[in-house]
C-alpha cells in the first residue's frame, strides 16, 4: 500500500507493517490504523521511531523502547486491558512510549504512564495507562540517557 507521512513523503509499505488500534491512541481515538516508520539513513543513530497514522499523514508521534532511556521499565497493567491485542504472551508484546521533543534536546520528555503496546504477532496495539504510581507523564530522556552513560563509563 502507498502511504503519505509527514516526515518521509510517500512510502509503500507491506501490508504486513500496517497495525491496527481497536480503539485509536489517546486523544486520537478516531485513527485506528499505523504503522511504525524510522529513517532507515540514520537507523543506528537514534532510537526513536514514528508512529504514524495511515490514516492522516500530519499525525506522527515521536516513540522509544522505553530500556533505550531507563534500565528498569516495568509497568503494571491488568490483563483485562490487553485483550484487544489477541494472544498476549510477554515475548510477542513490543512497549514504546510516546515523546516530546522540544527544540532544546535537554527538555525531551517520554510518557511512561502511558505506554503504547504492540502485539507483534497479531499487529495490533493498544495505549492505556499503567498503574504504576511513580511512572511519570514527562519523563526527561536526557538526563536518564545521561545517567545511563555515566554508569556505562561512557
Amino acid at each position: 500500500m502507498l502511504a503519505k507521512t509527514k516526515f518521509f513523503g510517500e512510502v509503500e509499505l507491506d501490508d504486513d507493517k500496517v497495525l491496527e488500534f481497536p480503539n485509536g491512541i489517546i486523544g486520537f481515538e478516531n485513527f485506528n490504523k499505523f504503522a511504525i516508520m524510522y529513517d532507515e539513513d540514520n537507523a543506528e543513530g537514534t532510537r526513536i521511531s514514528w508512529l504514524q497514522s495511515l490514516e492522516e499523514p500530519a499525525l506522527a508521534l515521536p516513540v522509544i523502547d522505553p530500556l533505550a532511556i531507563t534500565a528498569d521499565y516495568t509497568p503494571m497493567i491488568e490483563d483485562e486491558l490487553l485483550a484487544p491485542l489477541g494472544n498476549t504472551a510477554d515475548e510477542d508484546l513490543l512497549f514504546l512510549l510516546a515523546m516530546t521533543v522540544p527544540s532544546d534536546m535537554t527538555k525531551v520528555t517520554a510518557n511512561m504512564k502511558a505506554p503504547i503496546i504492540i502485539n507483534a504477532v497479531t499487529k495490533r496495539g493498544v495505549q492505556l495507562i499503567v498503574e504504576n504510581e511513580d511512572y511519570p507523564v514527562r519523563f526527561n530522556v536526557y538526563e536518564s540517557v545521561q545517567k545511563m552513560k555515566e554508569r556505562a563509563g561512557e
